[in-house]
């Protein structure tokens, strides 16, 4: 690592964190523009230490068949990427219950993940982990709140679509974390999106949590999505991270006050990649026969999402990353539509989002072809 780069990084955060300079970005309306590079500073500066480390400890990615790196890369990027929220978090907000939450079921899921990149755990104990962050987040009142209070037992109802929603965004994520810069940079766009549907329905509170979000993977990026290829990867504890971060912001905010269905759509269009894959995978992999248990579901591994299925068409790795953001950002323009929307219109939106689905179904089904 460049000592005198690496110093100027260091200078860089410290700076950021002074008292006259958030000041300065506070007073002139650019908290969130703050937060952002405040964010991106401390990964910037922390991704080559956690690198470093890595190498020494011999935390390392080795290349297999159905991975598409050639040679051993380092693991553990997420840590420098939950420092980096984390550090932007404690210095600017004052912890709500709800924060409180997240942040604690997010430290579970990343200290397992951690755990799992330098010893590879059991799939059932890394599930178990996630459990076990969900339900400290619930227990801080973080409940989605989609079952009406007159249906019998809501409250039981809501817990479990909780605890679902919260494992399917973060496992989502970690299955999409098998290319350079695919996570971390819908990471970032989901991040952006929820800021601007903060905003619009006056939630300042979880917009400037998205910036914190976004700011931490762009400073990854950097050393991920790279023309010759990653120096370092997220590894499950920063991929279940971001999966768990972006849950967690999905639940916080009230994304309508009258309409249930916008309330549902929003957070998961601007999730709609993620949500896709794994549930496209998921179907296909069952009715194949490849899976039988919930068991053989969380140990399988294989190169059938969608990123594997848009390189078979010809396409580069750079291209496809770059295809999922374009794809990302728009369901996340739809999100952002919704919330002025009439029903009928909210409506049409929805048949949008499940036309450009079904685009993305039929190339992968030209993409399964070629992979077989």
């Amino acid at each position: 690592m460049n000592t005198g780069l690496g110093i100027a990084r260091a200078l860089l955060a410290v700076a950021l964190l002074t008292p006259p300079v958030r000041r300065w970005f506070h007073l002139n309306g650019f908290v969130w523009t703050y937060l952002v590079v405040l964010a991106f500073a401390v990964a910037w500066f922390a991704v080559p230490l956690v690198r470093v480390y890595a190498r020494w400890r011999n935390v390392l990615d080795q290349p297999t068949a159905r991975k598409v790196h050639q040679v051993a890369t380092p693991l553990l990027g997420g840590a420098a990427v939950y420092l980096a929220f984390a550090v932007t978090v404690l210095a600017n907000f004052n912890f709500s219950l709800q924060l409180k939450g997240v942040a604690l079921g997010a430290s579970i899921v990343v200290a397992l993940g951690v755990l799992d990149d330098v010893g590879e755990l059991p799939a059932w104990v890394k599930l178990g982990g996630q459990v076990a962050g969900v339900a400290v987040a619930v227990a801080y009142g973080v409940v989605l709140q989609v079952t009406p209070s007159w249906v019998p037992g809501a409250l039981a109802l809501n817990v479990l679509l909780t605890l679902l929603w919260f494992l399917t965004v973060t496992n989502a994520i970690q299955f999409l974390d098998g290319m350079d810069g695919l996570a971390a940079g819908l990471g970032a766009i989901a991040g952006i999106f929820f800021s601007i549907t903060a905003l619009q329905t006056d939630q300042r509170y979880v917009m400037f949590l998205g910036a914190a979000l976004v700011g931490a993977c762009l400073g990854f990026l950097p050393y991920n999505f790279r023309p010759h290829g990653a120096t370092i990867f997220l590894g499950d504890s920063g991929a279940s991270f971001i999966g768990f971060t972006m849950a967690g912001l999905a639940v916080m905010g009230e994304w309508s006050d009258d309409d249930p269905m916008v309330a549902m759509l929003t957070p998961a269009l601007i999730l709609g990649v993620p949500l896709f894959d794994i549930a496209f995978v998921s179907v296909a992999r069952v009715l194949s026969g490849k899976v039988r248990t919930v068991q053989e579901w969380l140990a399988y591994t294989g190169k059938d999402h969608i990123h594997h299925r848009f390189e078979a068409l010809g396409l580069k790795k750079s291209e496809t990353v770059l295809l999922l953001y374009l794809i990302s950002a728009t369901l996340g323009l739809s999100a952002m539509l919704l919330e002025k929307a009439t029903r009928q219109q909210a409506f049409l939106l929805l048949v949008q989002a499940a036309c450009v689905l079904a685009i993305i179904a039929m190339l992968e089904g030209v993409g399964r072809g070629r992979t077989g």
